[in-house]
């Protein structure tokens, strides 16, 4: 069976900003099974989770900051409230974490930490890739420096588009993972980073075989557009309807 398809709702931020209910509304009629949070503009986790129960839709995991320090109990009171199990660290900088395998090594270290946070609380912790995590540092891709240094709980959500736009293969990446990948972003464009995107199904992404590489393993398709050369409600639709009528996703 195809794994049931959600929607990261940064996608629609600048919508959401406005009328966060309305918007919320317009995704579960498209025929969403799930949403990926990324903050609750205009409105409360508390809010939102009986606005998403209200329409049978699924909180599939949360991005949010690492879970650490002054953020620790802030961070997962509010997955705890939306119900879901999965938290996402939705972006650590290259700059910042990324410049040294010796850095990363301290990454991993900080990312440990809040997967020890986590488990506490009985929820999980992810990766979400940028383009950087698949370019090379002292000779070595950086997510493989990752995949060896991090909790092996910790779970990554491959953001196939960014796997792509970095110059490698996404189908690749997918199968190399395996079950540590349970969640995919799909998101079709040119593959160029700074290029605006488009709906999933009408750029270069070969999207049957990138689906096809996480049979088994996928837990849920999550479609995210970072930017978009159309309007971004009209991709959201024609991006549900590409996935299930192709019978590459489930929808409701």
């Amino acid at each position: 069976m195809a794994a049931p398809i959600a929607l990261q709702l940064y996608t629609l931020r600048e919508a959401l900003a406005k009328d966060f209910n309305q918007v919320i509304k317009q995704v579960a009629e498209i025929g969403y099974v799930g949403v990926e949070t990324a903050g609750f503009p205009g409105t409360t986790p508390q809010a939102a989770k009986e606005l998403f129960d209200d329409l049978g839709l699924v909180v599939c995991s949360a991005h949010a900051q690492l879970p650490v320090g002054d953020k620790k109990n802030e961070v997962l009171d509010a997955v705890e409230t939306l119900g879901c199990k999965r938290v996402v660290c939705a972006a650590l900088r290259p700059e910042t974490h990324y410049q040294s395998l010796a850095q990363i090594e301290k990454t991993c270290e900080l990312v440990n930490e809040a997967n020890q946070n986590v488990v506490e609380r009985g929820l999980s912790l992810g990766m979400h890739n940028h383009w950087w995590e698949f370019e090379q540092v002292e000779g070595r891709y950086r997510y493989q420096a990752l995949l060896e240094c991090l909790d092996p709980a910790v779970f990554f959500q491959i953001d196939t588009y960014w796997v792509k736009a970095a110059g490698l293969d996404p189908v690749a990446a997918i199968k190399e993972m395996g079950q540590r990948a349970p969640l995919l972003h799909i998101k079709d464009g040119p593959g160029v980073q700074g290029e605006p995107q488009v709906a999933v199904g009408q750029g270069v992404m070969d999207v049957p075989a990138i689906i096809k590489a996480g049979e088994g393993t996928t837990e849920w398709l999550i479609v995210e557009l970072d930017q978009c050369a159309t309007d971004m409600l009209e991709a959201v639709r024609e991006s549900y309807q590409y996935l299930v009528s192709q019978g590459l996703a489930r929808g409701n």
